[in-house]
């Protein structure tokens, strides 16, 4: 809460909640809408928290193909969650934890081992009440200690999965004062062939809306350009809102940019007036500017970076993209990334990665791609291209390095090939009588002991570090002995597993086990990805590339 000499605010008001929905279509940006929405409101001086509902029958987004849905981003809780959870984090620069992801599976899982437990005294369950009344506890639970809770409905208006989850919201609009419930709507206004704005997609969505029982306080109107002021009047009038309730989300050269955007159209002013905190927030002079003054940094030049792995999709590697912008934000340069595809590495992906000034292998589960994945291990390692190896990255490292230094002839993980003839990464102790996929791996935050003098103390200035996880494979112990005394050093540990590996005699060779990628901000960048950089950037440190064949 906001303390009375900050913000004045009053703590008998309540929590506040703004209900994010969308119509036409799915990916129009409600997340981004929602956290910039969040991000105005923290930057006035209110906590700020966000919930994503996502209707699928998932009880988490652990098992989903990052083709379908985008990247598994993991909370510190080891929630594995929708990637809008990440933009949240990113955006309002909190922690959240699985409590903040609400699930069709993990609803209704709850309420049926009540039933049979026998907590509802033998009435019939049914979706209303037993279910909606699920899914506000968890808003509330979510949003407890908090000033203001912005809840994200994924998915469009009138999709079957998500009438459960309106009609909660129509519940708890009814149960909450008038003034601590606010309803944005997202819709899409496209273009017609003339050049003319069309409102009549938004106006069929929110007769949609309307038909639940769900009247829209403000509408934002996705379009590539700014909304004229005869569509937002078009808008107002045919969808019973005032014409100040109309706002833009036009498109962006950078989503950090969108708060900057809104907030020039007076969509959090708009906000707070509508809860009566107007004169709880921080007057604008104070407000702090930080947010700008980080994603809008004059930028001195460009650099390179080579991402290879399997999913041509920048959404499967959202967290790592974002983690490369933030470190260009710390360095004042922008990141351009260039798809290597480690299934393909033919002419043109290969002639990528010798053109990159730096390479980055991400994390991935299964066969697919792996080799080509040890190629560019390989590459960077034996080239001088500073290199960052991030959970399979790091462990397509440890196997590289098996097989072209130590001479192991088949060193593998026995994920990929279980009768290799030197298993250097091997299954976790604890995963061995595992039989369910999800939410079993080893997830959430874990922290790292690092040994002094190394490159992970100068990355991270201290002995330890707290890092999110998600794997089920590890470097095999038996085979410590093998590394000892090698250039190849594992400079963090946890016990007896390695989690940080580096290289000496290397501009910057450096690989994780865990996913320091899920921890950066815009404004607190992750040491990892900063390292990588400031080598790419440093001119004593020129990338041989030379003419090797990939």
């Amino acid at each position: 809460m906001p303390t009375e000499s900050d913000t004045h605010y009053d703590p008998s008001l309540g929590n506040k909640f703004i209900f994010v929905t969308g119509g036409v279509m799915s990916g129009l940006g409600k997340g981004i809408t929602a956290a910039s929405t969040g991000r105005l409101l923290k930057n006035a001086g209110f906590d700020v928290t966000a919930v994503k509902i996502d209707p699928y029958l998932n009880v988490d987004a652990g098992t989903m193909n990052p083709y379908q849905h985008g990247e598994v981003y993991v909370l510190k809780d080891g929630g594995e969650v929708d990637l809008d959870l990440g933009n949240y984090e990113r955006f309002l620069d909190i922690d959240m934890t699985s409590d903040h992801n609400v699930t069709t599976g993990k609803t209704y899982q709850h309420v049926i081992e009540q039933e049979r437990a026998g907590d509802y005294l033998g009435k019939t369950v049914q979706i209303i009440p037993h279910i909606t009344d699920d899914i506000k506890r968890r808003i509330r639970e979510a949003a407890e200690g908090t000033d203001v809770c912005i809840v994200e409905v994924g998915g469009t208006v009138g999709d079957i999965e998500g009438m459960p989850y309106l009609e909660a919201l129509r519940q708890f609009a009814h149960e909450e004062p008038e003034e601590n419930v606010l309803f944005t709507h997202v819709t899409l206004v496209p273009y017609s062939k003339n050049g003319e704005q069309k409102t009549k997609p938004t106006q069929h969505s929110v007769k949609e809306v309307r038909s639940i029982g769900l009247q829209p306080d403000i509408i934002v109107g996705r379009c590539d350009d700014e909304l004229e002021p005869s569509t937002k009047e078009k808008i107002a009038l045919f969808c019973d809102i005032p014409t100040d309730a109309v706002f833009s989300n036009p498109d962006v050269d950078d989503v950090y940019h969108v708060p900057l955007v809104v907030e020039e159209e007076g969509l959090d002013q708009y906000v707070l007036e509508h809860f009566e905190l107007a004169d709880e927030a921080l007057p604008v002079g104070e407000r702090t500017n930080e947010w700008r003054e980080v994603v809008t940094t004059e930028k001195d030049g460009d650099v390179t970076i080579a991402l290879a792995g399997k999913y041509d999709l920048e959404d499967a590697y959202m967290s790592i993209h974002e983690s490369l912008k933030h470190a260009g934000f710390e360095l004042g340069v922008d990141v351009n990334v260039s798809w290597v595809d480690t299934e393909e590495m033919d002419d043109e992906h290969a002639a990528r990665l010798r053109e990159a000034d730096g390479v980055v292998v991400p994390g991935g589960f299964g066969m697919r791609g792996t080799e080509g994945k040890i190629e560019a291990v390989r590459y960077a390692r034996e080239n001088d291209v500073p290199f960052l190896g991030l959970c399979l990255g790091f462990q397509m490292a440890v196997i590289e390095y098996a097989r072209n230094v130590l001479g192991l002839e088949g060193a593998h993980s026995t994920e990929m090939e279980e009768g290799t003839p030197h298993p250097v990464i091997d299954i976790l102790p604890e995963q061995y009588e595992v039989e369910n996929m999800g939410g079993t791996m080893r997830l959430g935050e874990h922290t790292t002991v690092i040994e002094p003098e190394t490159l992970a103390y100068d990355l991270y200035g201290d002995t330890s570090c707290t890092e999110r996880h998600r794997h089920r494979y590890e470097v095999n112990p038996k085979y410590f002995d093998d590394f000892a005394d090698e250039p190849l050093v594992f400079s963090g540990t946890a016990g007896n597993r390695m989690e940080i590996l580096e290289l000496e005699n290397h501009p910057f060779f450096f690989g994780t086990q865990y996913h320091p990628e899920y921890t950066s901000r815009p404004g607190d960048p992750s040491p990892p990805f900063v390292g990588l950089l400031e080598v790419v950037l440093d001119k004593d440190n020129e990338v041989a590339v030379g003419d090797t064949q990939v």
